[in-house]
């Protein structure tokens, strides 16, 4: 089964880089965004503070999109906890694009080959994830999407393979001149019992953009990031987390 991932992982690779010469591309954006918090669990029913910087890219282009972010978890006592590294790169590929008849239908705007890898981080993953993506056409957001992944995975604790359901959204609205944006995602793992627990992890993301108030806006946000993170990391080892993170982040 490893193999028939990582065989997924490359078809969709491939896909989304060998038309770029000539894919149409509707959007593309990136930021770098820096959030804290004193709210992290970690082991030993421990709360830790933390400054995380974050790089982020998303690009929509005919045959599909991608998404890539980069974190870099910054503790503030590096005799208690540890600093690391995580990242992940999520390639989609249309089936409308690659059959070329369109899929829409009712609510649902695309059916997508949906892939992933992450990497690092404090279990230290190198995981890959296949499976379908949808792409929704719902009222009141710019973008609502849930994909359905295997999930090949090669962790620090080993953990068997197991089905994972990622939401991501994204909601812009205004209260007279200001411009605020209500964006996130939502993973549920499922496990596979023993060790490994059933995952889920909400991370909602409030924010305000402060150009909307200047005549400069879509470059800086201010506001607030919510973590729900029950069995992080699959373990039931670490309290479930509720931390509040302060949030700025400029796009360019």
């Amino acid at each position: 089964m490893k193999s028939i991932n990582k065989i997924l992982m490359t078809s969709a690779l491939a896909a989304a880089i060998a038309p770029a010469a000539h894919a149409e591309r509707f959007f593309g954006s990136s930021s770098v965004s820096v959030l804290h918090s004193g709210q992290y669990e970690t082991f030993g029913d421990r709360q830790e503070d933390a400054t995380v910087f974050t790089f982020e890219n998303v690009a929509a282009n005919n045959w599909g999109d991608s998404f890539f972010f980069l974190d870099r978890y910054q503790v503030e006592d590096e005799d208690t906890g540890a600093n690391d590294t995580y990242g992940e790169f999520a390639p989609r590929v249309s089936l409308g694009w690659l059959t070329g008849n369109e899929l829409k239908l009712g609510p649902v705007k695309d059916i997508l080959l949906a892939g992933t890898y992450e990497f690092g981080g404090g279990a230290d993953a190198d995981n890959y994830l296949a499976g379908v993506g949808v792409s929704w056409d719902l009222p009141g957001v710019q973008y609502f999407n849930t994909n359905f992944y295997y999930v090949d995975n090669n962790t620090a604790f080993d953990n068997p393979n197991d089905w994972q359901m990622t939401v991501t959204w994204g909601a812009p609205f205004e209260i007279g001149s200001a411009k605020f944006l209500f964006d996130g995602f939502a993973d549920y793992s499922s496990g596979v019992g023993g060790a490994q627990a059933a995952e889920t992890h909400i991370n909602p993301q409030l924010t305000l953009d402060i150009g909307s108030l200047t005549d400069n806006p879509g470059v800086m946000y201010a506001g607030i990031e919510y973590s729900y993170w029950r069995n992080k990391f699959g373990t039931r080892a670490i309290d479930t987390e509720n931390a509040v993170s302060a949030l700025v982040k400029f796009y360019f």
